[in-house]
């Protein structure tokens, strides 16, 4: 029997969704993303849980998309990219509209789609040896949807950074830039995310979290709805274009790609 891609554990209204794909680094495919917004609406709707955190096991966060998913990209039609892109956005909106405060305890590198998917959280928590970057330019792709969020969390003149060099930073810099929250020791990490997370259990109202997090999701990003699904077109419309091939086709070679 194969061992869930992600694994759920409540205790002390604290919903812990752990991925768990240690093998491929916590890569991104479809079955992975399905189970963890599975597992997110599990939390949701769950009454007793008022936080959750959002962690994984093994060295690495999260990689980003694994080879096979890349693979199978190639050969998808526009509109089965589309519906891929979709898959992906549902993740993404499913954390940041999720009527709980969502909290990433990130202690290894979040890459890509695993960058995306930390950035998209409320509060991250990270230890200072993470590497935290946008690399989907090097590959011939672009990180369409989590720019969306991106931009509300840092500047033009940051996004633009770090989204057009794909350049990997540190968790300090992660800070500076203002995509992460805090930055705590390895051996510490995992008391100081839980202690955080009890705390707002404990001192505030869920309901209060839930319109607090719904009123500065929505004043600050009003056209997200927008950007989101104009994303998603580009996402699958990128996905035919002659550098996507050429990058996918060069990482899955492991040959330098000559742009």
């Amino acid at each position: 029997m194969n061992e869930a891609l992600v694994l759920y554990q409540t205790a002390n209204r604290i919903a812990t969704i752990t991925l768990n794909r240690t093998e491929k680094r916590n890569a991104l495919n479809p079955e992975l993303v399905s189970e963890l917004t599975t597992c997110l609406l599990r939390a949701a709707e769950d009454e007793d849980v008022k936080a959750v955190v959002l962690k994984a096991n093994g060295a690495v966060f999260s990689a980003g998309a694994d080879l096979a998913y890349l693979q199978q990209l190639q050969q998808n039609s526009y509109e089965e990219n589309l519906a891929d892109s979709n898959h992906l956005k549902k993740l993404f909106t499913t954390i940041y509209d999720l009527p709980k405060v969502v909290i990433a305890q990130v202690e290894g590198h979040a890459i890509a789609g695993g960058c995306g998917l930390a950035t998209v959280c409320d509060v991250i928590f990270s230890v200072p040896e993470a590497n935290f970057g946008y690399t989907e330019v090097k590959l011939g792709f672009v990180p369409a949807i989590v720019a969306c969020f991106l931009l509300r969390k840092t500047s033009e003149t940051i996004a633009k950074r770090i989204l057009l060099t794909g350049e990997l930073f540190s968790a300090e810099q992660a800070l500076a830039f203002n995509l992460i929250t805090f930055v705590t020791k390895k051996e510490e990490i995992a008391q100081k995310v839980n202690d955080f997370a009890l705390d707002l259990c404990n001192s505030t109202s869920a309901n209060s979290l839930a319109v607090t997090k719904e009123l500065i999701n929505r004043t600050t990003n009003p056209w997200l709805d927008q950007s989101l699904e104009k994303a998603v077109q580009l996402n699958a419309k990128v996905r035919e274009s002659d550098d996507f091939k050429k990058g996918v086709a060069s990482f899955l070679n492991k040959e330098k790609i000559k742009w």
